[in-house]
């Protein structure tokens, strides 16, 4: 900031409801796309995703350059982090920090509308995309694979979320 209250070249980022990016193809939720690293000057990215009770919600992966953030806007999130199972509440902030093994889906019984922020912000918002387009069919799961690189999500296997999932 300079000393007049101004910022040094960067403006606020705005996004007005009405015009965000809504992907609506998955029946059990919707991706709502606030900002991406381009739009943030790389400071961030983030989503706002709602999750209808019964949604497989993302499968357990990690990422190697930045840090996840998870608020809970209305309903409960059950995440994977490393080998733990956790339950958050409507309020509740939880921090990811690169490479810890994390999965979410609504709680059991539960819908969950959440706030994702990723930081440092990273191209993410063709990964939703791609994801909304493999729910339309024009996708493949292998396309998803090939993506890991590309958009640092790498997916792995996880025992513990596996047995929590097959309760819930």
């Amino acid at each position: 900031m300079s000393p007049t209250g101004t910022s040094d070249g960067a403006d606020a980022v705005l996004v007005r409801a009405a015009e965000a990016e809504v992907l609506t193809s998955d029946p059990a939720g919707s991706i709502t796309l606030l900002a991406d690293s381009d739009t943030s000057g790389g400071a961030l990215t983030s989503n706002r995703a709602l999750l209808r009770e019964g949604s497989v919600g993302a499968p357990p992966h990690y990422h190697t350059r930045c840090t996840e953030l998870f608020f809970v806007l209305g309903g409960s999130l059950q995440v994977l982090t490393g080998e733990r199972v956790l339950t958050l509440a409507e309020g509740d902030q939880l921090l990811v920090p690169p490479r810890l093994a994390h999965a979410f889906a609504p709680a059991p019984g539960s819908d969950a509308d959440i706030l994702v922020v990723f930081a440092p912000g990273m191209a993410r918002f063709d990964y939703y995309r791609l994801l909304d387009r493999l729910q339309r069919g024009e996708a493949s799961p292998q396309d998803v694979l090939d993506s890991q690189e590309r958009f640092d999500n790498h997916y792995i296997d996880s025992p513990v979320w596996r047995e929590a999932r097959a309760t819930a």
